[in-house]
């Protein structure tokens, strides 16, 4: 009886401990929300105010001109991020390739960390990269040269998230296709990308919102420009860059127009996350994982 009786006092004891740890986990977990929900809700609540269809189809207008937009930095921002997916998407996959298939290799062993270095110098510094090789010896900014400076930050993230969904794949399907006859290459290309694709976009879409809000590299490379401009050759608006601008004007014009376009910016590096996120767990449950 006595044994009984401590047995349920342990049981009471491990239920109240229990029960003590998740209202402090759920705590600490509203204390890491709390800062981005006030976030978002300040740059909505600023923001939001001069938000309309001008805004999306319109170019900045002279200071204490009312109206106006960013149309010339949302196409700048498209511009160079799709340079900096075409230049680190092929290279990143390649690589990850190689990483995954001769990860002991010195080759492959020097590649991952060089990946985590890569991915750990801040953005300023690829910026100025992009400015002493491309910007000096052109003599002027350009978009081409901030794509370049984005495409350096996108690679490491697209090709450790490749690698790591190329490991994920079952042995059993490359040991199936090279007892079937295909080569090493054939095997990767046509049975162990397609069964990685999923992770493979996701990686992508996350590295594309990484790069979208980054302003630093853009002061050395893209610098700017007050008029809707395709020329890949030429400075370029963007709109972490225009954020940039407009608030440290002294202007109060241009700091509510930076407001509206830090909620346009969140909006677009938000859906991008929630989609790769989304995307994500949709393939998980499609495939029996979930």
């Amino acid at each position: 009886m006595k044994s009984l009786t401590n047995s349920r006092r342990h049981f009471r004891r491990r239920k109240l401990t229990n029960a003590v740890m998740l209202v402090l986990c759920a705590l600490a977990t509203l204390a890491a929300i709390l800062p981005l929900v006030w976030i978002l809700a300040y740059v909505a609540q600023e923001g939001g105010r001069f938000l309309s269809v001008e805004f999306f189809t319109q170019l900045p207008t002279p200071v204490g001109v009312p109206g106006g937009g960013v149309l010339n930095a949302i196409v700048g921002s498209a511009m160079v991020v799709a340079i900096a997916i075409v230049i680190a998407v092929p290279i990143s996959i390649v690589a990850a390739i190689y990483a995954a298939e001769h990860p002991n290799t010195p080759l492959g062993i020097a590649l991952r960390f060089g990946t985590d270095v890569l991915s750990g110098i801040p953005s300023i510094v690829m910026g100025i990269f992009a400015y002493t090789i491309i910007v000096l010896p052109q003599k002027h900014f350009s978009a081409l040269s901030g794509g370049i400076a984005l495409a350096i930050i996108m690679t490491p993230i697209v090709l450790r998230s490749t690698e790591e969904m190329l490991k994920l794949v079952p042995r059993s399907l490359r040991e199936g296709s090279l007892a079937l006859g295909a080569s090493e290459w054939k095997t990767m290309w046509q049975v162990l990308l397609p069964a990685a694709l999923n992770g493979i976009v996701t990686g992508m879409m996350l590295g594309i919102a990484r790069v979208a809000g980054e302003a630093a590299p853009m002061i050395f490379t893209a610098f700017g420009n007050p008029f809707l401009s395709a020329d890949l050759d030429q400075p370029i608006a963007t709109l972490p860059h225009t954020i940039y601008v407009y608030a440290i004007s002294p202007y109060k014009d241009w700091h509510a127009k930076a407001w509206t376009t830090a909620l346009v910016l969140i909006v677009l590096v938000l859906g991008l996350n929630i989609i790769a996120r989304a995307f994500t767990a949709w393939q998980l449950k499609k495939m029996g994982w979930r």
